[in-house]
């Protein structure tokens, strides 16, 4: 089990793991502190409705452990096919360590697979041997179970420190705060190799971005964001923190790149702070730790901001009372050339996908010559408790010409007016941030539909999803000296479902494909699974 993470900030929980890709096995060792049961699972969206759930501990009879499922946010249920195989189980030194393992897809409807996606982890446990309600002690993390990149530690490890100071958070539902800095000089290039959370103030911070100004950006500041100061102009995207998410590390081969210009570079850290119950009297001063390094890797990594760009001239509006709306932005990388040349192919590694409250499903397509060959990434399920980068633990390679898509899905059931495009919590964003080497110089990439403001009662028309969609979009690309090309006449395409784990009906465990072995694979698999019986 080469693999281990904390899945809580208190370090009380530790998932160790292994697999073996040729039989299809996954082994988990669960290291918890307490000598009461204990509960680990997987998860749709990071709460209990669906989860599939192992729970077991060391009593005074001896060992007990079972296979569950979740039908809501209640006592889960006893599976009627234990999938899962106890191992160990011990306590030791105040902790309970129970090890166990299962099929990556065991053909069962109660359980969840394990593929080369993100999953979302879930955790509980309890003071003593009986199973009841766990309190505060349960929590989420999204991990990339079969692709994980582990943890970079280094020696001697130097940060910069970028926050806000004390800055009082007015009684708004919504308030963005900007800080415009420069850093310590650093005379020659170094490398940022991790990004760490720095956040005093977790019920109200929801998320950070930190930006590289364009050089005619030569004074700092720290004020209300988009208040017409120069400042605003700054876009390049360097770190990005989300509601739920933890530490970045990018892989080893490359870092983003800090220090060594001619002149100081100036940063715009961005701060958004969702006060819903208009508190008084709060102050913050939260931000994040930039760990750098001297010691250069092989590629210069960048991010780029892609999804549906938010204009006030042109409204796009979602309508109330829908279960699944769809909105685009689409990326068209042959606009880079007008900012850079030549323009070169790139490999994006990571990625944080980011709505807000109504966001549901977030999917990003990638197009060559016309037609979708793969999805950059995708989430099912999403969820806005929980925004973090992850890695694929490989790479997938843009080429000069390719499209990227990302739509989103909202579910607007419970609200009784339309939801805008905008910057307030209980507005909605359709972004994807995606981490990539060698860097581009280019920082933004999105589209609006070219609809010049709809009526208000526009969302009541059938076909208006189908209409956003099939109009030009008005796409805009930026470099990171605030250059810009456009395009209006930008289009949707058609994407592909999504790839999903299926089963042979009758077959055993070890044959459950997943649709995205290509068929001949799958034939192969066949003939030797018919050569067996």
């Amino acid at each position: 089990m080469p693999f281990m993470v904390y899945l809580d900030p208190g370090k009380m929980v530790c998932l160790h793991w292994g697999f073996d890709a040729v039989l299809g096995n996954i082994t988990f060792k669960l290291v918890v502190n307490t000598t009461g049961w204990v509960g680990f699972g997987l998860s749709p969206n990071g709460g209990m409705t669906g989860a599939d759930i192992v729970m077991g501990g060391l009593g005074p009879r001896g060992s007990y452990f079972s296979d569950y499922y979740a039908t809501d946010e209640t006592m889960p249920l006893v599976d009627t096919q234990q999938s899962y195989t106890l191992l160990s189980v011990a306590e030791t030194n105040g902790q309970t360590i129970m090890t166990f393992e299962r099929t990556m897809s065991t053909c069962d409807p109660q359980d969840l697979s394990i593929t080369t996606q993100p999953i979302k982890l879930i955790y509980a446990y309890g003071l003593t041997d009986e199973i009841t309600y766990h309190s505060t002690r349960r929590g989420t993390l999204e991990v990339n179970l079969l692709n994980y990149l582990p943890k970079m530690s280094m020696s001697n490890s130097t940060y910069l420190s970028v926050k806000v100071d004390n800055i009082s958070i007015p009684p708004v539902k919504t308030y963005y705060h900007c800080k415009v800095m420069s850093f310590p000089t650093l005379t020659t290039k170094h490398h940022i190799y991790q990004i760490e959370p720095a956040i005093e103030n977790y019920d109200i911070v929801h998320h950070l971005l930190l930006y590289k100004c364009p050089p005619f950006v030569t004074q700092g500041y720290s004020k209300p964001c988009y208040s017409g100061d120069i400042g605003d102009v700054c876009f390049g995207v360097v770190a990005v923190w989300g509601v739920g998410g933890g530490v970045f590390d990018l892989p080893e081969h490359a870092g983003l790149p800090v220090g060594g210009e001619p002149t100081p570079v100036f940063y715009r850290l961005e701060v958004h702070y969702n006060n819903p119950s208009l508190q008084t009297g709060r102050t913050d001063s939260s931000g994040l730790r930039l760990h750098y390094t001297n010691r250069l890797r092989q590629y210069d990594a960048g991010i780029l901001t892609t999804g549906v760009l938010m204009l006030s001239s042109l409204e796009y509006t979602i309508p109330p009372k829908t279960p699944s709306f769809h909105t685009y932005g689409v990326c068209n990388t042959s606009l880079f050339s007008p900012l850079m040349n030549p323009v070169p192919e790139f490999h994006v590694f990571a990625v944080m996908l980011h709505t807000h409250l109504a966001g549901r499903r977030i999917r990003v397509g990638h197009y060559r010559n016309g037609k979708q060959i793969d999805f950059v990434a995708f989430d099912e399920n999403y969820n806005f408790e929980i925004q973090h980068f992850f890695n694929f633990g490989n790479f997938k390679t843009i080429k000069p010409g390719d499209e990227i898509a990302v739509e989103c899905s909202f579910n607007t059931t419970d609200r009784s007016g339309v939801t805008k495009m905008g910057l307030a919590t209980t507005d909605e964003m359709c972004l994807a941030f995606l981490v990539h080497y060698p860097a581009v110089s280019i920082a933004t990439c999105l589209s609006h539909p070219l609809t010049m403001g709809l009526p208000n009662t526009s969302y009541e028309l059938s076909g208006y999803e189908n209409m956003l969609k099939l109009v030009p979009q008005y796409q805009v690309v930026t470099d990171d000296k605030s250059n810009s090309s456009y395009n209006p006449r930008g289009i949707i395409r058609e994407m592909m479902k999504t790839p999903t784990t299926s089963c042979r009906n009758n077959a055993p465990s070890r044959f459950c494909i997943s649709s995205w072995i290509p068929k001949a694979a799958g034939i192969i698999l066949l003939l030797l699974w018919l050569a067996i019986i």
